[in-house]
């Protein structure tokens, strides 16, 4: 019987907009306008360059960013650095939309939560599972989780660089689990990256895997969920 159920946020439970999208919303804010072209093109190097947090990983980290690109997780300072670092290798109108992007993605509405999360959330709750979110991230993402509703039905958030240490580190999973009072051999972690949230396993957690899809070719992908908890 699964005591409790851990799960990722991004490509998990929620999914970031396009680059494109993110891209758009920045630049209409700042009322920089661009051709048409322009802006498909910057988009498309700003996601080759890995610089939306939650899209795509960088085709190619820059020898100079490696060192950060690999700690990124651990604080909210070298969170922003490592994004921005690899923003600024993309040429945009005004310096200063980089670090707009930078706030963009940080933003509610950036955000989206998979057509399931809500009914697994709320399922889970009603059977009296407890869920912990644990994420490797640079930034409060419970007012992602308030925003569309579904922070009533998340009993403890253990964030990356609030502890110092980025998955898969064993300790935070085993942070979450004692934040639930749950035995980690009782409990299931939910996630998409294979390396980051497998680390769960070392606790003698189990591990469930999602697809790192658009929110619209994942709908059903969370409900294997409720299976496995019996």
């Amino acid at each position: 019987m699964t005591a409790a159920v851990l799960f990722d946020f991004s490509g998990t439970l929620f999914r970031i907009e396009s680059a494109e999208s993110w891209l758009r919303a920045v630049l209409d804010a700042a009322g920089v306008e661009l051709p048409e072209a322009e802006v498909r093109a910057t988009a498309r190097a700003l996601e080759a360059a890995g610089a939306l947090p939650g899209g795509a990983p960088p085709v190619r980290v820059p020898g100079e960013l490696a060192g950060l690109w690999r700690v990124r997780d651990e604080s909210a300072e070298l969170h922003r650095a490592a994004y921005t670092g690899l923003s600024r290798q993309v040429p945009l109108p005004d310096p200063a939309l980089h670090d707009a992007l930078y706030e963009r993605h940080r933003t509610p509405a950036a955000w989206a939560p998979y057509p399931d999360a809500l009914l697994v959330l709320s399922t889970l709750r009603e059977r009296g599972i407890p869920v912990g979110v644990v994420s490797n991230i640079g930034w409060d993402l419970r007012p992602v989780f308030r925003e569309h509703g579904l922070d009533p039905f998340v009993d403890a958030y253990v964030l990356s660089y609030e502890h110092g240490v980025q998955k898969p580190h064993p300790r935070l999973f085993e942070t979450a689990c004692e934040a639930l009072g749950v035995d980690p051999r009782t409990t299931l972690m939910v996630g998409d990256n294979r390396r980051a949230d497998g680390g769960a396993a070392a606790l003698g957690c189990g591990v469930h895997f999602v697809d790192h899809l658009p929110a619209a070719e994942r709908p059903h992908g969370l409900r294997p969920v409720l299976d496995l908890v019996g």
